[in-house]
């Protein structure tokens, strides 16, 4: 059998089971290759049955309409800053919903859901609506590489990749070599290695990195951590912070299980306010706990320069909006902002290169 008449036949079939629900057609007299579409039909027309309206006029379903919202236009895209050479949209896409890691408190179930939604296909939907609306980076864990290097080559997308490793140096070497623009040591390993005083393997991946002409971070969930690399004479090329308030539910919970991110926000606050580099933070959110309006305004005024938030496909336009309204109308920041990069120009640059190759 061809592919072409494979794919029709599986249209064919999926037409079928929507016509059985919605002409009431029993599923036996269709076609059906499989037991499990001979029961999909069945019970889409159970559906169809159980909603029709009944002779009292009532409808017999638990809910009989629904309000879906519609996805609201993009009002303007995100804006533009440097880290180093690097243009980077002030809003990055985080990849721990596409890598499966859900951070869901004690639901064991979401990692697995998270991850069976994800499907390639979606994966790509979702990095070119996130650059439609100005995203331009995507930060991932590194062997999520060869995602990237299929969604480049399959759409005309140009979403940046930036890393995050571990501390193993032939995983930064591979985090090199699968076109990353930048990279950084992540959170969890850099609070490892400073609780075990290994301050030379952090300054050995730094330097790694660095060999590479690309820019470096340092990761932590701990503001210890920066401090204690600090100490060290180890200057990254911008910082990846965790940083959201405390007052949700889950944060109060007399036991810490997957639902603090950032303990010490006001100790985070100090100290970026003294500091040059550019700051990424991330759990802005605290990991779906806070809602964007209260999670973006509270990391642009604590200083953060680039917001790294996971996003599904359906929430990217809404979330943009919240971030460029809030720019827009002011943010009482309480650290120096970078200059933002002239998106025309950055995009004619962008076009140029691309009729230069």
């Amino acid at each position: 059998m061809s592919e072409k008449k494979h794919e029709n036949d599986g249209i064919s079939r999926r037409t079928a089971i929507k016509t059985a629900a919605l002409t009431g057609v029993a599923a036996a007299t269709v076609g059906f290759r499989s037991f499990e579409e001979r029961r999909l039909a069945e019970a889409a027309e159970a559906r169809a049955q159980d909603e029709a309206p009944k002779a009292d006029g009532t409808s017999g379903a638990t809910r009989t309409s629904f309000n879906v919202k519609p996805r609201a236009p993009l009002n303007e895209k995100v804006p533009l800053a440097k880290i180093g050479d690097l243009t980077i949209s002030r809003m990055i896409l985080g990849g721990n919903l596409i890598g499966g890691y859900a951070h869901s408190r004690d639901l064991i179930y979401v990692s697995d859901l998270i991850k069976a939604y994800h499907t390639e296909q979606k994966c790509v939907e979702t990095f070119m609506l996130a650059e439609e609306c100005g995203i331009n980076a995507f930060l991932g864990d590194w062997n999520q590489g060869k995602m990237m290097e299929n969604y480049w080559k399959w759409t005309d997308g140009k979403i940046q990749l930036i890393s995050q490793c571990t501390d193993d140096l032939e995983v930064v070497k591979r985090t090199i070599d699968c076109g990353s623009v930048a990279i950084y040591p992540q959170g969890e390993t850099c609070d490892r290695l400073v609780r075990e005083g290994n301050f030379d393997k952090i300054e050995a991946i730094v330097t790694t990195i660095r060999d590479a002409k690309l820019p470096v971070g340092i990761g932590a969930h701990y503001i210890s951590t920066l401090k204690a690399i600090l100490d060290k004479g180890i200057v990254p090329d911008f910082w990846m912070k965790t940083y959201h308030p405390l007052d949700y539910w889950s944060a109060q919970a007399p036991t810490e299980h997957d639902n603090v991110f950032c303990r010490k926000p006001d100790e985070t606050r100090e100290f970026f306010a003294t500091r040059p580099e550019p700051w990424i933070a991330f759990k802005t959110l605290a990991a779906g706990a806070v809602t964007p309006q209260q999670g973006f305004r509270f990391a642009l005024e604590g200083g953060a320069d680039f917001l790294c938030v996971g996003m599904y496909d359906f929430q990217i336009v809404d979330d943009v909006n919240i971030y460029t309204d809030m720019v827009r109308n002011g943010v009482q920041r309480s650290r120096r902002s970078l200059e933002d990069v002239d998106r025309e120009k950055y995009e004619a640059e962008l076009e140029a290169e691309e009729e230069e190759a």
